[in-house]
């Protein structure tokens, strides 16, 4: 945690300060002291001043204290154990800062050793400190809670989207007729070739019927998937467009997005040209960083095709709120590439 982090200041923050230190100090004081605090200007003075400065060196260190828990353990089923632990830090500090105020009074001739008034001062201390951290956590879990169901909201309209779009690839007439039309044609040509395309056929809409009961699917499937939707494209494009897979079988349990690459090959289908001369490929690998890459060659069609991008820019929000890591989508050097997180496999 840097120091920009450490000492960030939230607007509750600096309210409490200036609504609560004053008030503090005062009581502080008043306990530690007695009704010396009120017969002695030199003493009023002097002991608010140095209240006031440990008062604010112990808000401070709190605050660090404070921020660094909440970065390291910020879920929002963390609270308790998060509070517990901060709790108990907050008061040790704050018994420490009593007893060296305390102390320091006691070197400038304010007071004599009082042990019980500075029993009670810690008692204060520790009241204090648990009534404003209870106010503290209580209004940050309310706003980790907000934006747990505002990202469950948008999570829903991603799936919502993510069907809407997957229904529309079932009834795609340009796709259907397509590949129909390509089906009449093996069927004179080559019976063989057109029973295969067939049952490819049937798989990719077998697929597409049952995509959108699951949020996630294994890699293993939605490959199979793909590569039955590939060889409906490969039968249409011939040596014009290829499609290489450099994943380990390592890999074939983690889980993804399901039509997540058949949108990205449609994509790149979609915008490039696809001639024997200027054969697209497409290729799938799989890092030890557990990153998805996607990645086709850049030869955009003379006139480019009308897109509102809905399918990728899916992706990229369903993704962001499934998983810690974000799609990215690089376009550099004549390559289109699109890296997907792949998710923990399922535990059984």
């Amino acid at each position: 945690m840097n120091a920009a982090s450490a000492l960030r200041y939230t607007r509750l923050d600096t309210i409490m300060q200036v609504v609560v230190l004053p008030v503090y100090v005062i009581g502080m004081n008043w306990l530690l002291l007695g009704a010396v605090y009120w017969q002695s200007w030199r003493v009023w003075a002097g002991a608010t001043v140095l209240a006031g400065m440990f008062s604010f060196g112990n808000w401070l260190l709190n605050n660090i204290q404070a921020n660094w828990v909440r970065d390291r353990f910020s879920a929002y089923s963390q609270i308790l154990g998060r509070s517990i632990v901060m709790a108990i830090w907050l008061c040790l500090l704050g018994a420490g800062f009593t007893v060296g105020m305390y102390k320091t009074f006691i070197w400038f001739g304010f007071t004599a050793y009082d042990g019980q008034r500075l029993q009670y001062s810690i008692y204060f201390q520790v009241i204090v400190i648990l009534i404003i951290l209870a106010i503290h956590e209580s209004i940050f879990a309310f706003d980790e809670w907000q934006q747990t169901v505002t990202e469950t909201e948008r999570l829903k309209k991603a799936r919502l989207q993510s069907q809407f779009e997957s229904l529309k690839q079932q009834i795609n007439p340009h796709f259907l007729f397509n590949s129909l039309n390509t089906l009449s044609v093996l069927i004179e040509d080559s019976p063989k070739t057109a029973s295969r395309f067939l049952d490819e056929m049937s798989h990719v809409y077998r697929y597409l019927l049952r995509a959108n009961e699951e949020e996630l699917t294994e890699l293993r499937t939605e490959l199979a998937f793909v590569r039955s939707y590939v060889y409906l494209l490969q039968i249409r494009h011939g040596d014009g467009f290829a499609v290489r897979e450099q994943i380990s079988d390592a890999w074939m349990d983690y889980r993804i997005a399901p039509l997540t690459l058949q949108l990205l090959v449609e994509n790149a289908v979609k915008h490039n040209v696809i001639l024997p001369e200027q054969q697209l490929v497409i290729t799938m690998t799989v890092g030890d960083d557990g990153l998805l890459r996607v990645q086709n060659n850049l030869q955009r069609r003379a006139v480019p095709v009308v897109s509102d991008r809905v399918g990728l820019s899916n992706i990229v929000a369903k993704y962001r709120l499934l998983g810690d890591r974000e799609v990215q989508v690089v376009e550099a050097e004549g390559n289109f590439n699109v890296v997907i997180p792949l998710l923990e496999p399922e535990k059984h």
